[in-house]
């Protein structure tokens, strides 16, 4: 069976496509590397801790984005967030953070995205490893199962999309020509109440962390559980380091920037994001090959960012239902 439309990536680009194709009357496949909806939107639960260890939250420039947002509010599966928020080293970057408006999804970051995801046909742990075009689009996945489709979107990290489509592919050079930034998350529970004179702070100083969040301080979240985000750099030097050894490090780095000793800790791990953000965003929405009914969608076509994902995808799925 020819599958209408196939969408690779279970993230805010390729969900919100995938609804549009199928409010469109497309029949439409996910596949998803993944466990679960949500890409870098990530919650990671277990032994009572909750962290959103990806976006850590998303804002509305647009007004497009901003009426779907409040879609999202008045459906409870978006809430405010008012952290006591600190800039930790040079101010002048943020302005004044206090003037945005942070908003994130509830009970996790990954709750939006699983709900774009109910009634679609989502198949996840689901490996793409190869695509091949003639007049229609041959998938292969690592578990050997074949699929075809008519239409394909592709919205991997575009090294990823390039290494799928192949070195002679017409869009293999400018997709693995665009760099990424990684970033490892550190995760760390406490086993008290801890509470350094903040809820979030953007670090802007030499050394490992870049940002620092109780992750318990947001809506509909509770415990003691904390998300550090590292810089780029660090990241990049230490990605191949053992996940304890980045843990460790990363827990050093916070215990240094509150100038005291941290609690005990219940939980002490890490994730490494290796296509965290891109380092040069575009803002060409998407990229297709009308020939052969393919797009190309994500974050990093829109200016990076949620958002930048969400509008990404609404445009990717707007040009797929109509593509003939």
């Amino acid at each position: 069976m020819t599958i209408d439309t196939l969408v690779i990536g279970a993230g805010w680009a390729g969900l919100t496509a995938a609804r549009a194709t199928a409010s469109a009357g497309r029949n439409v496949v996910v596949l998803e590397k993944a466990r679960g909806a949500g890409g870098r939107s990530a919650t990671r639960r277990g032994d009572g801790s909750c962290f959103d260890h990806g976006a850590q939250y998303f804002t509305a420039r647009s007004a497009a984005f901003g009426r779907q947002l409040q879609q999202w509010q008045d459906a409870g599966l978006a809430q405010l967030w008012r952290p006591r928020l600190a800039v930790i080293g040079d101010k002048s970057a943020h302005g004044n953070p206090e003037q945005v408006s942070r908003f994130v999804a509830v009970p996790g970051m990954n709750s939006v995205c699983r709900h774009l995801a109910s009634g679609l046909d989502c198949r996840y742990e689901q490996r793409v490893s190869a695509l091949q075009f003639d007049s229609h689009w041959h998938v292969e996945l690592e578990s050997g199962d074949r699929l075809q489709a008519r239409r394909l979107l592709i919205t991997a990290p575009p090294k990823q999309a390039a290494a799928l489509l192949g070195e002679s592919d017409p869009l293999h050079g400018e997709l693995a020509g665009i760099a990424f930034n990684p970033c490892i998350a550190g995760l760390l529970s406490f086993k008290k109440n801890f509470d350094p004179g903040f809820d979030a702070a953007f670090v802007n100083r030499p050394g490992a962390l870049s940002w620092v969040a109780s992750n318990s301080s947001k809506p509909g979240r509770e415990g003691n559980d904390w998300v550090l985000h590292a810089t780029a750099d660090w990241s990049r030097a230490l990605l191949e380091a053992p996940v304890d050894q980045q843990a460790e490090q990363l827990a050093d780095a916070f215990d240094a920037l509150i100038g005291e000793s941290l609690p005990a800790t219940a939980n002490c791990t890490a994730h490494r994001w290796r296509y965290a953000q891109a380092c040069d965003p575009l803002e060409r929405g998407i990229i297709v090959d009308e020939s052969r009914r393919l797009a190309v969608a994500g974050d990093w076509l829109s200016g990076s960012r949620v958002e930048g994902a969400w509008t990404s995808g609404r445009k990717a799925g707007e040009w797929l239902a109509h593509i003939d």
